[in-house]
């Protein structure tokens, strides 16, 4: 089983971020399949810094909700240290808002979501989305919260 080490910070003026006990538990459950223990930093912040982010490594103007920064160590040096999440606050808030879900529920969605950004998983191809697709549901559903791709009243009219 994964041993997961968090260090997790809070920069954002959210008030409503997750407790760390929650990220944590999120993602404990998306990281459960790699079998060995890794450290996992995740920094929370505003549409300012993520943006700057956004901009600096994936050459995009705005904020983002999940960006994810696998660690590029030597094979040689073999520490546990798997990446880094940054979740820009008010960009989650406001599509929690514009999909209908909780806001809790779509936090999940984003830690699940980047932590398999960073053991691999993609969804620039169609087949590649499916897969990833497919684990996030069955994690975030184990989780107790709802499947995070399904439509919404509004969504489907």
């Amino acid at each position: 089983m994964t041993q997961l080490t968090l260090d997790m910070e809070n920069a954002s003026s959210c008030q409503q971020a997750p407790a760390y006990k929650q990220v944590y538990q999120w993602a404990s459950a998306a990281l459960q399949e790699l079998g060995h223990d890794v450290e996992l930093s995740v920094r929370i912040v505003d549409a300012d810094e993520s943006a700057e982010l956004n901009q600096q490594y994936r050459h995009k103007q705005g904020p983002t909700n999940v960006l994810s920064f696998p660690a590029d160590l030597p094979e040689d040096l073999n520490l546990p240290l798997l990446g880094d999440l940054v979740i820009c606050a008010p960009v989650v808030e406001r599509e929690a808002t514009e999909q209908s879900k909780s806001a809790l529920a779509h936090w999940a969605h984003m830690v699940v979501h980047g932590c398999l950004h960073l053991i691999g998983y993609d969804h620039i191809a169609d087949d590649e989305a499916d897969v990833m697709e497919t684990l996030e549901t069955n994690i975030l559903v184990g989780l107790g919260f709802p499947p995070p791709y399904q439509e919404t009243l509004s969504e489907s009219n």
